[in-house]
């Protein structure tokens, strides 16, 4: 070997046995990058935290615009009053129910809606304009406007074509007036024949057929771009008393709960289920101290937790009778959201609806509720509102004709 190759070799060998100037790599492995410390000058990348839109306007919230989310209001009268304004403008309620009170001519309703949704637009979120819309006796509908047979007829019938129909027309003739939300379908069973207070509004004694039918009423109604909110959880189905009047006990167990009463509602939830309603009733098994939708052994425990439902979560009215004969509406609605209700429904009682905003903000102040828990729930109702692109626009009027069309090729005569 000459003394130029003597030299090369050396020079190659010297490089080969520096460390740390190249690293070897065996089959199948990765070299690894060189990251220089932060104390010898180098810089460290945090990972990039991004927030959704919701999760900005939420920061961008005050307190009492949270708070207001919370809350669903009934309201006086068939025309827009002072009372109205001062719970929209002031309170900034996520929502205003329509009663049976409210309803006069198409016209006049429509006006009303129309007025109630001009007074939020300086409010951050659009209202939830909610009604219970089931068909039979439980119906909002001026006079004129043809309304659905009870669930019990739908029932006999046994076709989910035709319950999805009777979904798909509630959506029409609410989207009509411009409401975005219908309490419906009732998923209870209409398991005791005595029971006062459901009968003819469920599909029927069977809970698989239940389910059936009121998840294809709710499926009619979501693809029409209503929010369905199933209703009344864990089941109203097997009381004697009204909750309207007074606090329903069932004696029953969760095992007995799983194989009837729950059907239903784990199989909306399986499918896509956004709301869920829960009722008063007292389950001495499940909770032997709060009724159902005050209970956080039935909401939180069982509904989020077992049953893994991750949407909204709503009261039965604050102001029946199984609640007031026992707590303040300020009481029950603190206790109600404790226990992992989302919004708070109150629909007579203006003091009452006002001393209940008040009592949610003193319990967020004083810790009883933390500002995490508020925020998630802000965010579940602005997530709904969202997903069915919830407006305060107004409708000029109600096209009658086209929803009796529509009506008339309903299978339900």
């Amino acid at each position: 070997m000459n003394r130029d190759y003597k030299f090369i070799f050396l020079v190659v060998c010297c490089i080969l046995l520096m460390p740390g100037c190249f690293l070897s790599k065996q089959k199948g492995e990765t070299i690894p990058t060189m990251i220089i410390p932060p104390e010898k000058g180098g810089v460290v990348k945090s990972p990039k935290v991004t927030t959704s839109p919701i999760d900005e306007m939420i920061g961008q919230m005050t307190l009492e615009e949270k708070v207001g989310q919370l809350l669903v209001i009934g309201v006086e009268g068939t025309s827009y009053s002072g009372e109205m304004d001062n719970l929209i403008r002031n309170y900034h309620v996520g929502g205003v129910i329509i009663m049976g009170r409210n309803v006069a001519t198409t016209t006049e309703m429509l006006q009303l809606i129309n007025d109630i949704k001009k007074a939020n637009e300086p409010n951050k979120s659009p209202l939830f304009i909610s009604v219970d819309e089931e068909g039979g006796r439980v119906s909002r509908l001026p006079a004129g406007l043809p309304k659905l047979p009870p669930s019990a007829e739908i029932g006999k019938l046994n076709d989910e074509s035709v319950s999805y129909l009777a979904g798909a027309y509630l959506a029409v003739v609410l989207s009509e007036f411009g409401y975005n939300i219908n309490f419906a379908p009732v998923l209870d069973v209409n398991s005791n024949p005595r029971n006062p207070v459901i009968g003819d509004r469920s599909f029927g004694s069977d809970p698989y057929q239940v389910a059936k039918l009121g998840i294809s009423t709710m499926h009619g109604m979501m693809d029409n771009g209503i929010i369905p909110v199933v209703k009344h959880f864990p089941g109203h189905g097997d009381t004697v008393v009204d909750s309207h009047k007074s606090l329903p006990k069932v004696e029953t167990t969760l095992e007995e709960l799983r194989n009837v009463e729950l059907v239903p509602f784990q199989k909306a939830i399986e499918e896509g289920a956004d709301a869920v309603m829960v009722a008063h009733i007292l389950f001495p098994a499940l909770d032997p101290d709060y009724p159902s939708s005050m209970s956080k052994a039935i909401i939180t425990g069982l509904l989020r937790n077992q049953m893994q439902f991750e949407g909204v979560i709503i009261t039965d009215d604050l102001t029946m009778g199984a609640i007031e004969n026992d707590y303040t509406i300020p009481e029950a609605s603190v206790q109600s959201f404790i226990a992992g209700s989302d919004l708070l429904l109150v629909v007579r009682n203006y003091e009452g609806q006002i001393n209940t905003f008040k009592a949610l903000k003193k319990a967020i102040a004083t810790g009883e509720i933390t500002e995490e828990r508020l925020n998630e729930s802000v965010k579940r109702i602005l997530t709904l509102k969202e997903k069915y692109s919830v407006s305060d626009e107004a409708h000029e009027k109600v096209d009658v004709d086209k929803v009796k069309e529509m009506y008339d090729k309903l299978p339900l005569k």
